[in-house]
């Protein structure tokens, strides 16, 4: 029995760790190309640390290079040795700030292959709203979902 409960605990934790983070398709269907408008795609999303942005493209043809804030206005790549360049690369945000994106081949940045966000430390969440006398939960109620649960739970067991 104590075995049933931890696996469902596990399980329980497993998701919901998952469920926090959050993998961006830079670009979403159209990936990592010329001629889109990445500061577009990136408005009203917030990018949070262990989200991972996925950058898709033909290899070859593009790449990616982290930079500083400076370098990605000025569309300088560092050392294409720093260059992403699998076509699927994987980049987990891992700490909060700017941070910037270029692609290094020929024109590409200067002709608008770049991203820059934002990464926040965690989720804001609203702020609560006040509870009305109608949103209360009464005590029976919370009697009748308790039981509810025991029961279930109980069955579960059998």
């Amino acid at each position: 029995m104590s075995s049933t409960v931890f696996l469902i605990a596990f399980f329980v934790a497993i998701v919901a760790s998952s469920a926090l983070a959050i993998e961006y398709v830079v670009g979403d269907d159209a990936g990592w190309k010329l001629n889109f408008d990445y500061q577009k795609w990136a408005e009203g999303k917030q990018f949070v640390v262990g989200d991972k942005l996925i950058f898709k493209y033909t290899d070859k043809t593009h790449n990616v290079h982290r930079v500083n804030g400076t370098a990605f206005q000025q569309c300088m790549a560092p050392a294409e040795s720093e260059a992403l360049t699998s076509g699927f690369d994987v980049i987990t945000l891992a700490t909060p700030g700017r941070k910037w994106y270029i692609c290094g081949v020929g024109k590409h940045c200067a002709n608008g292959m770049k991203l820059a966000i934002t990464v926040s430390a965690e989720v804001q969440a609203p702020a609560p709203s006040p509870v009305s006398a109608a949103d209360k939960i009464s005590p029976w109620k919370s009697c009748a979902w308790m039981l509810a649960s025991m029961a279930f739970f109980r069955m579960m067991m059998a």
